[in-house]
């Protein structure tokens, strides 16, 4: 949504609460990856800054959205970083047998 400059910030935010109501309601799991600590931080801190008295305006929302975009680049980086470790470590592991 962030990366869609149609998005509004009232679609965004009824969108995210959607979407977050639905997470709440899943029965939680114990994960513990730095990546999924990190997601759930993510998105408790985003939830926590969207649901402020005030409403959210169109200049803060895309003032926001560059900054959003950066973390969760970051995020998917990390995510990203786990499995291209596991693969290389059993890249590594087949070419030890064959050496």
């Amino acid at each position: 949504m962030f990366r869609n400059e149609n998005v509004t910030s009232r679609e965004f935010l009824k969108k995210f609460q959607e979407l977050k109501k639905k997470f709440d309601s899943k029965e939680k799991m114990r994960l513990d990856s730095e990546y999924h600590q990190q997601l759930l931080e993510y998105i408790e801190r985003l939830y926590l800054f969207c649901n402020r008295e005030e409403l959210m305006s169109e200049k803060e929302f895309d003032t926001m959205r560059d900054g959003q975009m950066s973390d969760l680049n970051r995020l998917q980086k990390l995510k990203n970083g786990e499995s291209y470790k596991k693969d290389k470590h059993k890249n590594q592991k087949r070419d030890e047998d064959w050496g």
